[in-house]
Parts: C-alpha cells; sequence; structure tokens
C-alpha cells in the first residue's frame, strides 16, 4: 500500500466509522421504539453505546489482527482527547454548566475505572481475558445502573429522548448499512495506520494515542459542539464520561477477550496522564458547577503539551 493511498483509506475508514455509527444508531433506536422499548432505555443504551462504536471497531479489530498496542492506545487516546480537547472546545465556546450528578456518580466511577485499568496493567503488564471478562461484567452492572436511574429520572418527570420514526424496512437498511460501515470503516483505519506508522517509524502506541484517538473520537466533539452551539453546554460532560467509561469497560473489556492485551510502560504512563487530567477536570467542574473559559483554553493547552510530550518521548 502506498503511502499517499494510506492517507486516503485512514480518512475514508474514519468517515465510514462516523456516518456508520450515525445511520446505526438511528436504525436501532426506532426500531427499539417499533417494539415498544422505553426511550430511556433506548437513550442509555443504543445511542449512549453509538457515539463508543469507532473506538470499539477500530480497538476489535486490533485485537483481532493481534496489534494489541493499537486497541490499548486507542481507548486510552480517545479517552484523553475526549477530557481536554471536546471539554475544552466546548467551554470555549459557551461556559461549560455540569450537573451535580455526574460530579456524584458518574464522573468518579469514571476515574475509579481508570485507576482500576492501571491497577490490571500494574499487576502483570497485560490484561488477559479473565481481566476482559471482569470488564464487561463491570461494564454490565453500569449499564442496569444507568438504565436503573433513567428510569428514576423518567418517574421524576424529566424529558425523554426523542427518537425518529422509521419503517421497518429503513430500520433494517440503516442498521446493516451502519454495521457494514463500522467495520469495513474499522478495518481501513487499523491498515491504513499501521502502514503510516511504519513509514514514518513511528509506533503504533503514538498513532493510536494521536490520529486515530482524533478520528475516533469526532462523534463525541461534533455532537458536544452542537450542543454548546445550542445552549445546551450541560450535555456536554456528560456524553464525555460516558463515553469515557464505555471505553474502558466495553472496548478494552472486549478487546482483552478476544486476545489478551499486553501493556507497556508508555501505556502505564498514559493511563496515570488519563487519571491525572480526570482529577484535574473534576476539580474544575466542582467549583462552580462548571467549566469556564479560561479553564477550557487551560485544557487546550495542556493536551497541546501532551500531544508535543508522546511525539519527543
Amino acid at each position: 500500500m502506498s503511502s499517499w493511498l494510506s492517507y486516503v483509506i485512514l480518512v475514508l475508514g474514519f468517515v465510514l466509522l462516523t456516518k456508520g455509527a450515525d445511520y446505526f444508531v438511528e436504525g436501532a433506536a426506532a426500531a427499539a421504539k417499533k417494539m415498544r422499548i422505553p426511550t430511556f432505555i433506548i437513550g442509555m443504551t443504543i445511542v449512549a453505546m453509538g457515539t463508543s462504536a469507532p473506538e470499539c471497531a477500530v480497538s476489535v479489530t486490533a485485537a483481532l489482527k493481534h496489534n494489541n498496542e493499537l486497541a490499548v492506545s486507542n481507548a486510552v487516546g480517545s479517552n484523553i482527547f475526549n477530557l481536554m480537547v471536546v471539554c475544552g472546545v466546548c467551554a470555549v465556546i459557551m461556559p461549560l454548566s455540569v450537573q451535580a450528578g455526574i460530579l456524584k456518580r458518574e464522573f468518579p466511577f469514571s476515574i475509579l475505572v481508570a485507576l482500576f485499568l492501571l491497577g490490571l496493567g500494574a499487576t502483570n503488564m497485560s490484561v488477559n481475558r479473565v481481566d476482559g471478562g471482569i470488564l464487561l461484567t463491570v461494564f454490565a452492572l453500569f449499564l442496569f445502573w444507568m438504565v436503573y436511574s433513567a428510569k428514576k429520572s423518567r418517574k421524576n418527570g424529566e424529558d425523554e429522548e426523542e427518537i425518529q420514526d422509521l419503517s421497518t424496512l429503513k430500520c433494517l437498511i440503516f442498521m446493516a448499512g451502519g454495521l457494514a460501515a463500522i467495520i469495513f470503516g474499522g478495518d481501513w483505519v487499523v491498515d491504513a495506520a499501521s502502514v503510516i506508522a511504519k513509514s514514518f517509524g513511528m509506533s503504533q502506541n503514538l498513532i493510536g494515542l494521536t490520529v486515530v484517538a482524533f478520528g475516533t473520537s469526532l462523534p463525541e466533539l461534533v455532537t458536544s459542539i452542537a450542543a454548546a452551539r445550542k445552549n445546551q453546554a450541560d450535555m456536554a460532560l456528560g456524553n464525555v464520561i460516558g463515553s469515557n467509561i464505555f471505553n474502558i469497560l466495553l472496548i478494552l473489556g472486549l478487546a482483552a477477550t478476544i486476545s489478551p492485551l499486553s501493556f507497556n510502560q508508555e501505556n502505564m504512563i498514559d493511563i496515570g496522564i488519563l487519571i491525572i487530567m480526570s482529577a484535574e477536570v473534576f476539580f474544575f467542574a466542582k467549583r462552580g458547577y462548571c467549566l469556564s473559559r479560561m479553564q477550557g483554553a487551560v485544557l487546550l493547552i495542556e493536551y497541546a503539551a501532551y500531544v508535543t510530550y508522546i511525539c519527543v518521548r
């Protein structure tokens, strides 16, 4: 595969991942609504996991091809990107209001999940199939808790998510086409990223933390920016935190179950940085339940410094 063709395939792969996730979620949500599944369950499961579909496709594909370094760095890099860039950009556009419930439940849990991953890696520098099973079990419990919380919120009269009404044929076409796009997109991204990394002498870890992490985080970035521009900035942090939890528990859990994930020292450092950055954003948000424009700018500057560090290390 030539160098220029690798870039074309990488971009096309990202497009397939992003649009495939959109269509799959739209079709699956409409189908679930036709089966009279409550909309709050659709929103907390299908739609929530949809924004993590690109990361899932890339990491699982990488695991199937025994490219475990890319699988780990993609998930960790996406989480760091979500925290620093997505939250930073949204806060710069519009001061990011934060719901108290997120700071009491989901945000601390996301930090605990990252600490748990660090502990698994520190034990024997790997996440084996048993560890993957544990991560998936914790994810299932978290999903149950999310549905329970959503059900409780529904009883309190909070708004439900609006789901577009589609015909049965359109639901099937959207779901099948979206799933195919996700699968092919993930395969193309992994192959092209591997070729590009080799051509520049870059490690799989570095390209996973930068190019691939950015590409697979596009749904979160686009969704959160759109929310901020519509004065719905309070949705952005919840989207980021939920996606970060999914990335570790579901995506790395699936990847490790398929093929045990070997950790290196750089992975451990990056997870440590993720924990530190998570604590920083939590501290910012805790003060006044808002991320200011200044704090958003600080996050973006720190992310630029982080990228510089991983490029020269």
